[in-house]
């Protein structure tokens, strides 16, 4: 058999504006060179579950950050963190990227992470994955796992989510799977088909999976929303997504 070992630990990362922030940073026990992945977690927070996919990723080979993109709350929990944003209005677009491109720079300058860094994203983060690969720079491929508010109407737009990221289509710059339950309603089937439609538009490389029996938060798996049959063959999806363009 061969060994098999992994290193996880909170570090400190430059965000958006130079703002120190904390992140889960977690990877295989060896000299690399791995693919980077960033993991944008739920509106929930950055929470016990989210890193516990960052180390099913280095479990596999990768070296996973997961970037608290509600650092800044200050709050005891990440249940306080997100009930502090929703009281907001949501996360700021222009703040969540900075993070973002901040987690990305920090992966590329890691003597153990090859040239590979790709994005995945959940809920609120499936969203703003979408977003990133549209407007950041240094992503090999996306994953957007249920990203509701990729379509959005007028009235539903904010002076912290000025611009829906659907409009930011014909800039994406990378392969986008896109990961989906027939019961959800925050991304809904017609708004999947939306994007869809986008995406065939500007000419985009994508797939789009939609699940039977399952709706928002499948993959999660502390909570009544998990779903096994659409976690499974989800996780198969993302690392043959994965391991197909960042290896």
């Amino acid at each position: 058999m061969s060994y098999e070992s992994l290193f996880a630990e909170t570090i400190y990362l430059r965000g958006h504006q130079g703002d120190q922030i904390d992140a889960y940073l977690a990877r295989p026990f060896g000299a690399g060179p791995y693919p980077g992945v960033v993991v944008i977690h739920h509106m929930p927070g950055w929470d016990g579950p989210h890193k516990e996919i960052a180390r099913r990723f280095a479990h596999h080979g990768y070296v996973a950050i997961v970037p608290n993109l509600q650092f800044r709350e200050g709050k005891a929990t990440p249940e306080e963190n997100s009930a502090s944003i929703r009281a907001a209005g949501g996360m700021p677009d222009d703040r969540t990227m900075g993070d973002v491109q901040g987690a990305i720079d920090y992966l590329r300058a890691l003597p153990y992470v090859s040239r590979k860094v790709g994005v995945i994203g959940y809920c609120s983060g499936g969203r703003q994955a979408y977003l990133a690969a549209c407007t950041l720079r240094g992503i090999d491929a996306v994953i957007a796992c249920y990203g509701g508010g990729v379509v959005a109407k007028p009235e539903e737009l904010s002076p912290r989510q000025p611009v829906a990221p659907i409009e930011f289509t014909k800039n994406l710059q990378c392969p986008l799977l896109g990961l989906f339950g027939i019961e959800d309603t925050r991304p809904s089937p017609a708004d999947a088909a939306k994007t869809e439609e986008a995406l065939k538009k500007f000419g985009k490389t994508y797939e789009f999976h939609t699940y039977e029996n399952a709706g928002h938060a499948f993959f999660a798996v502390d909570r009544p929303q998990y779903r096994v049959h659409a976690a499974v063959d989800g996780w198969k999806r993302v690392f043959a997504w994965f391991g197909k363009y960042l290896r």
